[in-house]
């Protein structure tokens, strides 16, 4: 049940990036997460409504704690 919550965390975490503003990527992750964090406690026989609240409280602030420099993929970088 561990192994399943750290992994939609570490889910949530990688998709917090949609978005260029800091608003935007707030926005998309807390709804990314939220999605993951409900369907997660819905595997695991948890509350959905928590595990949405959870989830989407911690893809909110990891989508305000990136920049756009930490998501844009399509830019190369020079070593």
């Amino acid at each position: 049940m561990l192994s399943i919550g750290l992994l939609a965390g570490l889910l949530a975490l990688g998709l917090t990036g949609c978005g260029t503003t800091t608003g935007e990527r707030a926005l998309s992750g807390a709804g990314v997460g939220a999605a993951i964090g409900g369907g997660a406690a819905a595997m695991t026989g948890g509350s959905i409504t928590r595990g949405a609240v959870i989830g989407g409280g911690l893809g909110a602030a990891a989508g305000a704690a990136t920049d756009r420099d930490d998501i844009d993929l399509s830019r190369r970088r020079r070593y």
